[in-house]
């Protein structure tokens, strides 16, 4: 059965820009995954932990066979494979993925949480996958992306990247 899924892809360490662009083809080179959208890249300010270098942060709409805990357990080992450490909660990383819809499925275990607990509160989120899909409705919120993006109470610094950027 084929599955529609939204990743968010971000980087804070090193050549951003360029990690997130490896994450996504590495994404691409799962057996039976098409992309079917990217957003553009961004830079965004740090949440949580702010003392930190600013992130570049991008979505992709992908079409895979696996279904969601085999692709986030792929997206972990990508991670990996890149050079991601843990360092502490929302601390810098070289390559960040998150699973952020998948389907219109709601799915909460230890392991995985569909959708993405905190899409909501995160403009770096929702900019680049209204990008993609504004009309997306949010499964749990039963709300647009594009309505959720027009209630955002708080501007968090996020800006589409100039490609000569670093």
């Amino acid at each position: 059965m084929r599955h529609i899924a939204y990743i968010g892809v971000g980087s804070n360490i090193g050549d951003k820009a360029h990690r997130c662009e490896q994450g996504i083809a590495e994404i691409l080179r799962i057996d039976r995954t098409t992309l079917l959208a990217r957003s553009s890249l961004y830079k965004t300010q740090p949440v949580g932990h702010l003392p930190q270098d600013w992130f570049v942060n991008g979505v992709i709409k992908i079409e895979t066979d696996l279904e969601a805990l085999d692709l986030l357990r792929s997206m972990k080992e990508i991670e990996n494979r890149l050079g991601r450490r843990k360092t502490f909660h929302w601390g810098p990383r070289t390559l960040d993925l998150d699973l952020l819809l998948f389907d219109d499925q709601i799915i909460d275990t230890e392991e995985l949480s569909v959708p993405h607990p905190r899409i909501q509160e995160r403009q770096f989120v929702l900019i680049p996958l209204a990008e993609i899909d504004h009309h997306l409705i949010h499964p749990v919120l039963k709300k647009s992306v594009q309505e959720l993006l027009d209630n955002f109470k708080q501007d968090q610094g996020v800006q589409k990247l100039n490609i000569h950027e670093d």
